[in-house]
């Protein structure tokens, strides 16, 4: 789902950051306020006044949406639910767990009080512009409340549509998985309301697009519904996906005998014998059986050509981090969302500073097929 993120801050324990795609979006939505909605409902205002107002209900959109999805993460965290954070991207924002959740009930508060956090917000600014009509705050104050107001009783409502990734689809499923204690039927089903209201949005947008002349509003609600039916599809993978690996040790898809370089070596033996004939990023360097670090292509990248021949491994390799280890005996489900989380291939397996094995994602993945194929 995700490309480049930038972490913004730390608010109550979870990292907030935003998707490169957000900045599209933010422009976006700054420039249609600053030269669409606002002129059309506040005459006679100077330009600057309404590009202040356009940034400001771009902030307040940007504050609605963290609101809402940091009252998700709070409940998430209350029934036991491991939360990575919350990314906002271009079509709003998400806050990502990092497993399913472990009941229908949990699942059902997570999922709700975002749409209700969401109309509290709405009610606090509404609250707010009518308090601002009765002492006379300036047009442009009020034009901004109102807007904000209106655009999380928006966020509530869209939310609220039982599709499967949304709030409303979370609802459904907690409902169904409540009723029939089966996951993943409740996340087949819901996924499915899901797909069909993306393909819905998809003839809605070319609808507008082709017959009505909306060109603008026609591809929004293209791009939202191919964004919807992907997302559906993609929920129901990840759950068979866990499903399948759930309880599988690490160890049982390893490669016990990897390759590694030798701390000794040269970052132009590196290059020509490891990196070309084996076309791996990332390479262990072991030394008398223990886990010296790790040599990627970054680390290779910053050193000139010419000192290629010059240095060794062991001067440039990088120590080995959370991130790119994991122990023998965990769960398979946590070595892949460790890789998807922070976009690797390959885990080095470690067991007391020593070298066990690599394990790969391809792997995994072979695995999951035939599982699927063979017991679904």
């Amino acid at each position: 789902m995700f490309g480049k993120r930038i972490s913004l801050f730390k608010l109550l324990g979870f990292e907030v950051r935003i998707d490169l795609s957000w900045i599209i979006i933010a422009v976006l939505i700054v420039w249609s306020l600053s030269k669409g909605l606002f002129p059309i409902y506040f005459k006679d205002l100077s330009a600057r006044a309404y590009w202040i107002m356009g940034i400001t209900g771009a902030l307040g959109l940007f504050l609605s949406i963290i609101f809402h999805e940091l009252s998700h993460s709070l409940v998430a965290r209350r029934y036991g639910m491991p939360m990575k954070g919350i990314t906002l991207f271009i079509f709003g924002g998400v806050a990502e767990m990092s497993e399913e959740p472990t009941s229908a009930k949990g699942e059902f508060f997570m999922a709700i009080v975002g749409p209700v956090s969401s109309v509290i917000a709405g009610l606090a600014f509404y609250g707010l512009h009518g308090f601002g009509k009765l002492v006379g705050f300036p047009d442009a104050v009020n034009g901004v409340l109102s807007y904000i107001s209106w655009i999380n009783f928006l966020l509530a409502a869209f939310n609220l549509i039982p599709a499967f990734p949304l709030d409303g689809g979370r609802v459904l499923r907690s409902i169904l998985w409540g009723v029939k204690k089966n996951i993943r039927w409740a996340t087949r089903v819901s996924s499915a309301i899901g797909t069909f209201f993306g393909i819905l949005l998809i003839v809605l947008g070319f609808y507008r697009v082709v017959f009505a002349g909306d060109f603008i509003g026609g591809m929004w609600w293209f791009l939202i519904g191919m964004f919807l039916q992907s997302a559906a599809r993609a929920s129901y993978q990840q759950l068979l996906t866990r499903r399948a690996l759930e309880g599988e040790p690490v160890r049982r898809f390893m490669e016990t005998n990897p390759v590694t370089v030798p701390p000794s070596a040269s970052v132009e033996k590196v290059v020509e014998d490891y990196i070309y004939q084996y076309h791996y990023k990332m390479f262990p360097v072991v030394d008398s059986g223990r886990l010296f670090g790790c040599i990627t292509t970054k680390e290779v990248k910053q050193i000139p050509r010419e000192e290629w021949a010059h240095k060794t491994v062991g001067e440039v390799a990088v120590s080995c981090s959370a991130e790119n280890t994991i122990g023998p005996e965990e769960d398979a489900v946590k070595a892949m969302s460790k890789m998807n989380q922070n976009g690797l291939s390959r885990l080095m397996v470690v067991e007391h500073g020593r070298l066990v094995g690599i394990i790969a994602l391809k792997d995994m993945l072979k695995f999951l097929s035939l599982k699927v194929e063979l017991e679904d």
